[in-house]
């Protein structure tokens, strides 16, 4: 993904597995990219298989390039918290490990201070604390190619046809307004 022109922002976020998200993501107006990759762990240019040893600190996440004027920041982040369980600590159902984990990695102060608001937000309406990270931007390593648009090329491989569907078919029937 390239830097983003300037009146599109970036927002980084993992809720378990990336193919999930970016199924999600790719389908909102306003969201003009969606790339799965890594960030979080210390190692430069992990590859899938490190990554899912839970060893490398790195989380799945997406990288989105979208328009705040057609779709904001804040808008985004009730979306990933609607599809995703952010009380379960590194896991989405039978996705477990650190890699796994429900986090926010902010782009800048402004983004930090909506995802604080976010949060505190959603404490009143999960049942259990909110265990969400919200972590300053680290490096992000993109994901290999073959992760990239895998629900897309994939629909009815077993995790995308058990997990992923269910995902965007709740965002389709939760957001039918917002879809492209």
């Amino acid at each position: 993904m390239e830097n983003s022109p300037n009146n599109t922002e970036i927002a980084v976020l993992g809720g378990g597995c990336f193919w999930c998200l970016e199924a999600v993501f790719e389908r909102l107006r306003g969201v003009a990219e969606v790339e799965s990759g890594y960030t979080g762990g210390p190692l430069p240019n992990p590859s899938y298989e490190q990554v899912c040893t839970g060893g490398t600190g790195h989380a799945e996440v997406v990288r989105l390039r979208f328009d705040p004027a057609v779709i904001s920041y804040r808008d985004l982040l009730e979306i990933f918290f609607t599809l995703h369980d952010p009380t379960t600590l590194n896991r989405q159902g039978n996705d477990v490990g650190t890699q796994y984990r429900s986090v926010i990695y902010y782009q800048s102060p402004e983004q930090e201070a909506t995802a604080r608001e976010v949060i505190a937000q959603m404490a009143g309406v999960w049942d259990a604390p909110i265990v969400t990270e919200l972590s300053a931007p680290q490096p992000y390593f993109r994901a290999e190619e073959y992760h990239q648009h895998y629900f897309e090329q994939h629909p009815m491989q077993s995790y995308c046809a058990f997990v992923v569907a269910p995902k965007v078919a709740k965002l389709r029937s939760l957001y039918a307004a917002r879809l492209k």
